[in-house]
């Protein structure tokens, strides 16, 4: 039985872009282990994925001394679990998981790269993420973009050596839960709670965004955007996701305005986000920098339109005016004439939400991704054990 260990830097992250993957192998007999830092989403994960978690005191901050302490505790782990595979997520994840695996010898090592922070960084600290992104591509055996813009990406600029880089169907680390987002699937007492949360007035146009409030999602830009427009008396604009003040804070007078503001409704989270969805008129997915992103494509599950910024990742989803509305990153004008642009012309945006729910069911479905995921796994384990 193959002995797979899947790494993030935080619980939240194998429980958010990883759902479901760990179950489906070891359902399929595999010895499957999940690591990360601990946090109150862990006994969530063992219930759900059925596996083992082994807590690695990870930080998301660059912490040196700690981030050797963690490093010597995952080689003590390799060494003692001597798995077959090591995939690793997330920045801090996968340069200690890939540097410990390549100390003991790991025979597969995987990264699974997601968007890079260095794009939307301080020109000093990019420097210092894309060495250590590099670094996590050479230790790497294969390299997994998310994302084929963002393949592109790091082979222009020769980040990573190009016989290593592949991408899984069409993108996306985890696909789509069809079953889960579905308006056939919505349960009366979860859209009533969302509703309690919302409070939208009459014909109130509901503007969600999902993810977490930080400067790289565009939060800042989106709540510029909103309050400068035409119809913010007549919309309401829902953040949906934790506010995030230790990396990339965004600006006080911006928090300020989320707490205080009658037409801005602060969610901190929920599990039930395409309840949220079923709710709302226009997802806008305003980031700096992206992989795949998640929430498009459960957007386009739950026929809910879509307004993005042409970065990364989004790119690679929506077409524009054709699946969705596209504007240039951080222009904020831009941006609120897209959200005045989705508010007049609703069953245009309508039918592009129809056009983006064909390509998702079709080409992101979380079963067609796990079947992916397997296949090249087991074509690894071929190459390495003959």
């Amino acid at each position: 039985m193959p002995k797979l260990i899947r790494i993030t830097t935080v619980p939240m992250s194998l429980k958010l872009l990883l759902t479901g993957q760990m179950r489906y192998f070891n359902e399929a007999g595999w010895d499957v282990k999940m690591v990360s830092a601990d946090g109150k989403e862990v006994n969530e994960l063992k219930r759900t994925e059925g596996c083992e978690h082994i807590v690695i005191p990870f930080t998301r901050k660059v912490t040196f001394f700690h981030d050797i302490y963690c490093l010597w505790l995952l080689i003590q782990l390799f060494n003692k679990e001597k798995p077959d595979i090591v995939h690793t997520h997330t920045p801090k994840a996968g340069l200690l998981g890939m540097l410990a695996a390549w100390v003991c010898g790991v025979k597969i090592r995987v990264h699974t790269l997601a968007g890079m922070p260095s794009m939307a960084a301080t020109q000093q600290k990019a420097k210092l993420l894309i060495f250590t992104e590099k670094l996590t591509f050479k230790l790497a055996h294969e390299v997994w973009p998310n994302s084929p813009s963002l393949k592109d990406f790091i082979l222009r600029e020769k980040l990573v050596e190009p016989a290593k880089v592949k991408v899984l169907g069409e993108g996306s680390s985890n696909g789509v839960d069809l079953k889960k987002f579905s308006r056939e699937s919505l349960k009366e007492n979860h859209l009533v709670a969302a509703m309690m949360r919302v409070v939208p007035g009459d014909n109130e146009f509901v503007i969600l965004a999902v993810g977490r409030l930080v400067r790289d999602k565009g939060i800042e830009d989106l709540v510029k955007a909103f309050l400068q427009s035409k119809i913010v008396n007549k919309s309401k604009l829902v953040l949906l996701g934790p506010l995030e003040q230790e990396l990339n804070p965004l600006e006080d007078d911006i928090i300020r305005k989320i707490a205080d503001h009658p037409k801005i409704v602060h969610i901190d989270w929920s599990d039930h986000v395409e309840h949220y969805m079923a709710i709302s008129d226009v997802l806008v997915h305003a980031s700096h920098r992206e992989g795949c992103p998640n929430a498009i494509m459960q957007a386009g599950a739950m026929h809910l339109p879509v307004i993005c910024s042409d970065v990364i990742g989004n790119i690679d989803i929506i077409s524009q005016q054709k699946t969705g509305l596209i504007y240039p990153v951080r222009n904020v004008t831009a941006l609120q004439e897209a959200l005045e642009f989705a508010y007049v012309k609703r069953e245009v945006m309508y039918c592009y939400a129809q056009n983006l729910y064909g390509e998702i069911t079709s080409t992101f479905s979380r079963e067609k991704m796990h079947a992916l995921l397997k296949e090249e796994y087991e074509r690894l384990l071929t190459i390495k054990n003959p």
